[in-house]
């Protein structure tokens, strides 16, 4: 074997190395979202829940994401993406344990709260890391692979709940997670550390090109990168502002941050949340045994990983807004379908479960065809450079709050008025979205952040 070759080999298993690793940070945030939904089937054994408390077991996770994402990019700044990576390893694995091992609610609740905190810094550093390291022909690809592995890590937990469902292992569900949060924290160890940090940071060093020369194999192509990067790099410090709210909510900024915070409001109360946290809890409400309502569980993760698929291609060729608007529409057909199941006094058996199950699929089948993955490859084209990574903060921030609101008050709603009256008020809230996407969302595909900032300042 020639060196070159020798070379070579030894790039790409760094190259595969930095992505699987990166990978598990994705697999770890969508495995620790949805393991709940199989557990709390089974909680209820060893830690009597009232809704309330369910709704704070499930929530807990959501605001410690508001906190780490919060925190994880100006850390991220400071300390280094690596280093951070290595950090949520660490916070998934005592989250993940004392969960797995609290005897009461508050302690659940709590431990929840501090997987939660390592969600929010898998959230944001995870794909600052992965788009910082990956060549620049395959880093558009980046935002919508890290919501595929978000699907695959919730089929993962979807999975492991059936697997140990007929015991009712809940401990050991949400156990499991520390597997792959203790490969991540190896492995990301014997990572290198972003470039474009290391360009910003570590200027002297050399250090940043000796990453890119390991990386691409090629002296000249490394230097060339370096180039860029530093050029990229002064460029955002001479343009970006530090950002006030009232940037955002007068002036220019305002009809921008008005679409993205509608965005992300849309996203949440569209009732996916309470499908990926509760879909076991109602298909036992309709009839189905706790192991059916799993296994039809897995089902539902399978349909939400696969459809993410076809996503990440139609983004760029159909466009944003056609995928939001058949994807509301295909929402609202379906909530309206699960609304009449369940109003119309049919009985339980083999009819209501079997529609039960087709709205459930239709729904999230248009969920993550649409609004899943373009949420987050429509938010930072939204917004100018000058404030785009404060503005799409604030807007993750919102995202968190509004997914811990739903979470938190669906198990009392569901007890109080039922799982048709629900259903109908998210059918309406899939309606409202397919308003708001063909009145005030611009197309983003394929056109300038000036183009789209022109669009919003409008009269109407």
């Amino acid at each position: 074997m020639t060196s070159a070759t020798t070379s070579t080999s030894r790039r790409s298993v760094r190259n595969y190395g930095i992505w699987f690793f990166g990978a598990l940070g994705g697999i770890l945030w969508g495995y620790d979202t949805g393991v709940i939904s199989g557990a709390l089937l089974y909680i209820d054994k060893d830690i009597p829940l009232s809704p309330l408390e369910q709704g704070l077991v499930v929530s807990g996770l959501l605001a410690g994401s508001m906190l780490g994402a919060g925190l994880a990019g100006r850390l991220a700044d400071s300390w280094g993406r690596r280093r951070m990576i290595l950090g949520s390893g660490a916070v998934f694995v005592v989250g993940t344990l004392g969960a797995a091992l609290a005897g009461n609610a508050p302690f659940l609740v709590g431990f929840r709260f501090i997987m939660g905190v390592g969600v929010g810094v898998a959230s944001v550093v995870v794909p600052m890391y992965l788009s910082e390291l990956a060549p620049k022909e395959v880093r558009g690809k980046l935002t919508s692979l890290m919501q595929l592995l978000v699907t695959v890590g919730i089929l993962v937990a979807y999975i492991v709940d059936f697997a140990l469902s007929a015991g009712g292992d809940w401990r050991w569900m949400i156990g499991l997670g520390v597997v792959p949060a203790v490969l991540l924290m190896f492995g990301i160890y014997t990572q290198p550390e972003s470039p474009r940090w290391l360009a910003v940071h570590h200027k002297e060093s050399g250090d940043a090109e000796k990453v890119l020369v390991a990386l691409r194999g090629d002296r000249e192509a490394a230097v060339a990168e370096l180039r860029e990067i530093e050029a990229s790099a002064r460029k955002e410090a001479e343009q970006a502002e530090p950002l006030r709210l009232r940037m955002l909510t007068s002036g220019r900024l305002r009809p921008i941050f008005v679409v993205g915070m509608l965005l992300v409001f849309f996203q949440n109360f569209v009732g996916i949340n309470t499908i990926i946290y509760y879909a076991p809890t109602l298909l036992t409400n309709v009839g189905f045994g706790a192991s059916g309502a799993i296994l039809a569980n897995v089902g539902i993760g399978a349909v939400n990983m696969l459809m993410t698929l076809p996503a990440m291609r139609l983004i760029d060729v159909a466009g944003r807004r056609p995928l939001l608007l058949y994807g509301a529409l295909g929402m609202c057909v379906a909530m309206i379908l699960l609304a009449v199941v369940n109003l119309s006094g049919l009985s339980t058996g083999p009819l209501l479960l079997a529609l039960t199950l087709v709205g459930i699929i239709v729904y999230i089948a248009s969920f993550s065809i649409s609004w899943g993955p373009v949420q987050w490859v429509a938010l930072p084209e939204l917004f100018p450079l000058k404030v785009r990574a404060g503005a799409v903060g604030v807007c993750v921030v919102f995202n968190w709050l509004f997914n811990l609101l739903v979470a938190l008050a669906f198990p009392s709603l569901l007890a109080t008025f039922g799982a048709g009256l629900n259903f109908l008020f998210f059918a309406v809230m899939t309606g409202l979205a397919f308003l708001f996407v063909s009145r005030l969302m611009p197309e983003t595909k394929g056109r300038s952040l000036e183009d789209i900032g022109n669009d919003l300042v409008y009269d109407k």
